[in-house]
């Protein structure tokens, strides 16, 4: 049996009949290409499928597509359009802006995810202490950086936004082009 599903992914609208035990993830991978949204434990444990709904950071592998039916989502491929363009530079959203310039990754596999719960989090905080930040980010599992990139790369996109949302969304501070370092 069959369900249509309509949800507006990354800004589009998307619709599509699929079986009621068709996971998120696999909806967002396998039907509409979006990749960036890996699978890496099926279980919940790993992080590597976080996406938004509605704003919140959702592990898609427990998420079943007909439950979000009628939501957005948005995936790391859609992230930098979340954000007005004025807050971006280089069309990065400053998240991705702060994990090249704080060396947030390494091998990438975790970083579309903690992107996104990173996202989840300086939507709701905008100045997260480093606890705020490795709390946000306990369900995401990373094996080769040991964090501490990954917690000063949330923490530079905190303040990249916080400095171009006071100078009324204009052009980024010297220092955010990546000059004065």
């Amino acid at each position: 049996m069959q369900y249509r599903v309509l949800m507006r992914v990354n800004g589009r609208p998307v619709e599509r009949e699929t079986e009621p035990r068709t996971l998120l993830v696999h909806l967002l991978r396998d039907e509409l290409g979006l990749t960036g949204t890996h699978v890496g434990c099926d279980t919940s444990q790993c992080g590597a499928c976080t996406v938004l709904m509605d704003g919140r950071a959702v592990k898609s592998c427990t998420v079943l597509a007909v439950q979000a039916d009628g939501h957005e989502i948005v995936t790391v491929e859609g992230l930098a359009d979340s954000v007005d363009a004025a807050l971006r530079y280089g069309g990065l959203h400053p998240l991705q802006e702060a994990f090249a310039r704080a060396h947030g990754l390494q091998c990438g596999f975790c970083t579309p995810g903690v992107l996104m719960a990173g996202a989840d989090l300086l939507s709701r905080n905008p100045d997260p202490s480093e606890a705020d930040v490795r709390e946000a980010l306990e369900g995401n599992l990373c094996r080769c950086t040991g964090y501490e990139n990954i917690v000063a790369a949330v923490r530079l996109a905190a303040e990249l936004l916080r400095e171009r949302q006071q100078a009324g969304a204009g052009r980024p501070a010297a220092h955010a082009a990546g000059g004065g370092d």
